[in-house]
């Protein structure tokens, strides 16, 4: 499996922008998830997909402004983040196929190679 992200940009605070990632390989009913990465920082835990039974789970700061969901007939899952804010400023990751006992751990078998968001206040 191979993960590539695309979508980001630079927008204003309080934009949205869409960010998506293609899977090439079967990545169905593999937990998906978004992380980012913001300078000097480590990598955090954004949201995640369960594609059983379609659970979704979110940080405190991506729940109620972030959205994720899959199009399982493309292979491919999005990450929908409204009215962002400068501190989105990130490096944002896909990644497939759970390692670790809990989603938010960025343990995961497959990685995508990022795509930079840059929220300007």
């Amino acid at each position: 499996v191979q993960l590539q992200a695309f979508g980001g940009g630079l927008v204003q605070a309080g934009g949205d922008l869409k960010l998506s990632c293609a899977a090439s390989g079967n990545i169905f009913r593999r937990p998906m998830a978004w992380f980012r990465q913001a300078p000097g920082k480590e990598r955090e835990f954004v949201a995640a997909f369960r594609w059983t039974d379609g659970e979704q789970y979110y940080s405190d700061s991506a729940r109620g402004r972030f959205t994720i969901s899959r199009d399982s007939s493309q292979n491919m899952v999005f990450l929908r983040m409204n009215n962002l804010k400068p501190e989105d400023t990130a490096l944002y990751y896909c990644a497939a196929d759970l390692l670790a006992s809990s989603y938010t751990i960025p343990r995961y078998k497959f990685w995508g190679q990022g795509t930079l968001v840059t929220v300007s206040s």
